[in-house]
């Protein structure tokens, strides 16, 4: 029997292509990202398993892949996928927890050690024949607020408490607080993101994109925040309202901010006199959290274990989002 079919959307096969191409028992084809084009792929092979990535899909897709068809996402997060749609056409969606923590994690402290000494400030003035000296702070004793104590928020609060001395304040929502015992990473663990935020010097941001997150960093959140301190995105642009970001980062309300994601991916400004771009205390990266080589090989390996697991009808053992689908 030949072996199934998987096609993987450009930028993720490029990602792991080393991966993708020396999968056994499954034939990966890289195949576009673009909704209908990549349904019109689905046709033309027969394919019933997808990866893809961050690009959102509405419509196509779903009825393009027979019922028992999979979309593997490559990454933790699903809010570009519509969940009910694919469950009422009968379809598995998973995607890769556990395997993009550290990449994340790390990425999250470059930002914050970044914003601490000034370093992006200070190579583009070394470029333009520049000797400008900055003062930087030390992070050891510094407090960090981190918001959403998941696998990559407790990954963050471990390098920053263990490694740089750092005292870390958790933020989970209401109900999900756990005993500190079980979270030593976290000096102080609360539900409440005054609290959380009021004397930090860094908050950095661990929180999925789901409808009740969006702008959760709003104007009302912000002025909470001390003039002195960071604001560091490396989970979804969705959930930081980028207009009241920038006002309150023009008015002098926090000191910086450090995105790798953004609300429109690739980034653009929510109004043409908003652009974070312009400021001198925004730091920018393109989304490349778990863009390194080993997470990368992770979570295709992840993606292509659960699409193996559902050819073996070993449904138990994947990571499914859509749970209800089972019941179908």
């Amino acid at each position: 029997m030949p072996s199934p079919i998987v096609l993987v959307t450009t930028p993720e096969f490029l990602r792991a292509e080393a991966t993708f191409r020396s999968a056994e028992n499954l034939r990966c084809v890289e195949a576009p990202s673009a909704e209908a084009d990549l349904a019109a792929a689905i046709a033309g092979t027969g394919a019933r398993y997808v990866v893809v990535g961050s690009t959102r899909y509405q419509k196509e897709l779903y009825a393009a892949l027979p019922p028992g068809g999979v979309i593997a996402r490559f990454g933790v997060g699903w809010d570009s996928l519509d969940l009910g749609q694919a469950t009422a056409a009968g379809l598995i969606c998973t995607n890769t927890p556990d395997v993009l923590q550290t990449s994340v994690a790390e990425l999250t402290m470059s930002l914050v050690l970044d914003a601490a000494r000034h370093l992006t400030a200070l190579d583009h003035g070394m470029r333009h024949d520049d000797w400008a000296p900055r003062t930087g702070t030390e992070l050891r004793g510094k407090t960090l607020a981190i918001i959403g104590c998941g696998h990559i928020g407790r990954a963050v609060a471990r390098i920053a408490s263990a490694g740089f001395g750092m005292r870390v304040v958790g933020c989970r929502r209401a109900g999900s607080v756990s005993a500190l015992g079980s979270m030593p990473e976290f000096a102080v663990v609360t539900d409440d993101i005054e609290v959380a935020v009021g004397r930090a010097d860094f908050v950095s941001l661990h929180i999925p994109g789901t409808a009740a997150n969006i702008q959760f960093i709003n104007r009302a959140r912000l002025a909470v925040f001390e003039e002195h301190a960071w604001l560091i995105n490396t989970s979804r642009g969705s959930v930081v309202d980028e207009a009241a970001l920038y006002d309150a980062l023009a008015a002098g309300q926090l000191a910086g901010a450090a995105l790798d994601v953004f609300a429109r991916e690739p980034y653009v400004p929510v109004s043409p006199d908003r652009d974070l771009r312009t400021l001198s205390c925004v730091i920018l990266t393109p989304h490349v959290g778990s863009n390194t080589v080993d997470a990368n090989r992770r979570m295709a390996e992840r993606a292509l274990g659960n699409i193996l697991f559902a050819e073996a009808r070993e449904i138990y053992r994947m990571d499914i989002l859509n749970r209800d689908v089972i019941q179908k």
